[in-house]
């Protein structure tokens, strides 16, 4: 079963309050890659999907006081909440910012600028029944398990390995359940499939894109840049 017969219930999360701490302390989501913010670019083809009926965005609480202007025009369909000072904390307002009426919520970093039509509909598509759906693409490099000292302890069998991306998809109240349960413990999961799958959900991956980075570091600015020159998006 997919949520495809079922478009008017798809909302989109996004978190966009942190502070990268790696790209100088700036608001990685206000960083501009050719010419305009990086949220704008990840907001865009979610805003043209014709499936997408609700998207909410969670600022640092200074900006949801007073966004930019280009935000607050861009679609009725955005609601700007506040978000913490975590990645969970913001996805689960985010979550709880969105329409009533969202049944199925697909997360995605404000710092993926270059998410495509495809993986969103992959997305989209796969999800069924309770379970979630996670972009994501195969190790290409050998890995290692390294301690405290960088000394190295194992290397993982890579062909069972693959980069979680977002988007990633999920039943709303079960996702909005986890999250507050997450919250309650002070667990701090790294995506969110691992907070949904540590409270009893199911996830999948589907193949997303190598292009499909998060801008972490200053040098992944400018591989985005050249990137979205070569990709027209």
């Amino acid at each position: 079963m997919t949520i495809s017969s079922e478009p008017h219930v798809v909302g989109v999360a996004i978190p966009a309050a942190g502070y990268g701490l790696r790209m100088g302390g700036r608001r990685k989501a206000f960083l501009t890659l050719r010419g305009r913010p990086l949220l704008a670019h990840s907001l865009r083809l979610f805003l043209e999907h014709p499936y997408v009926t609700s998207v909410a965005v969670a600022l640092a609480p200074a900006d949801a006081e007073d966004p930019p202007s280009w935000l607050r025009e861009l679609d009725a369909r955005i609601r700007l909440v506040a978000g913490g000072k975590t990645r969970m904390d913001s996805v689960s307002a985010a979550i709880e910012g969105l329409a009533s009426t969202v049944t199925w919520v697909l997360v995605h970093d404000a710092a993926r600028p270059l998410v495509t039509r495809v993986i969103i509909d992959r997305c989209i598509g796969e999800a069924g029944d309770g379970e979630g759906i996670v972009a994501g693409w195969p190790v290409g490099d050998t890995l290692k398990e390294v301690g405290a000292d960088r000394t190295v302890l194992a290397t993982p069998d890579r062909s069972r390995l693959w980069a979680a991306q977002t988007p990633q998809a999920f039943p709303r109240d079960r996702l909005a359940s986890a999250y507050r349960r997450a919250v309650e413990e002070g667990f701090e999961g790294t995506d969110d499939a691992e907070v949904y799958c540590r409270f009893g959900g199911t996830a999948r991956i589907v193949e997303g894109s190598p292009c499909n980075l998060k801008v972490t570091h200053p040098e992944d600015l400018v591989i985005a840049e050249h990137l979205s020159a070569h990709l027209q998006v």
